[in-house]
C-alpha cells in the first residue's frame, strides 16, 4: 500500500534536527527520509494509543497506518498495546447481551 503525500511547510527545532542527523547516520538514509521515519514513528504510536483507548476502531487504525488489520495487531503486540475489550467493557457487553436476550 502506498500512501499519498502532500507538501507542508514546517518549522522544526534544532534538537529534533540533531536527532534526525543521528538517525541519518545510523540508518544510512538522507535527512528527509530520517525525518519522515521519525515522524511516522510518532504518528504510529499516537494512532495505536487512540485504538487502545477505544477512540478509533481497528479498521480505522489500519487505514491511518496504511497497514492491514493483521499487521496492526502484530505491531500492537510488539509495542505492548492492549487490543480487545478490557474487563469493564466485557461486563458492559454481557449486561447488554442479557437485556437483548
Amino acid at each position: 500500500m502506498k500512501a499519498n503525500t502532500v507538501s507542508y511547510p514546517l518549522r522544526i527545532s534544532e534538537e529534533i534536527m540533531q536527532i534526525t542527523e543521528i538517525r541519518k547516520r545510523e540508518e544510512h538514509v538522507d535527512k528527509t527520509t530520517a525525518l519522515r521515519q521519525l515522524l511516522y514513528k510518532g504518528v504510529e504510536d499516537y494512532v495505536l494509543e487512540l485504538y487502545a483507548s477505544g477512540r478509533i476502531t481497528l479498521t480505522r487504525t489500519a487505514e491511518l497506518l496504511n497497514k492491514n488489520v493483521h499487521e496492526v495487531l502484530q505491531l500492537a503486540g510488539k509495542k505492548g498495546v492492549k487490543t480487545g475489550a478490557n474487563s469493564e467493557q466485557q461486563r458492559q457487553s454481557a449486561k447488554t447481551a442479557e437485556k437483548l436476550f
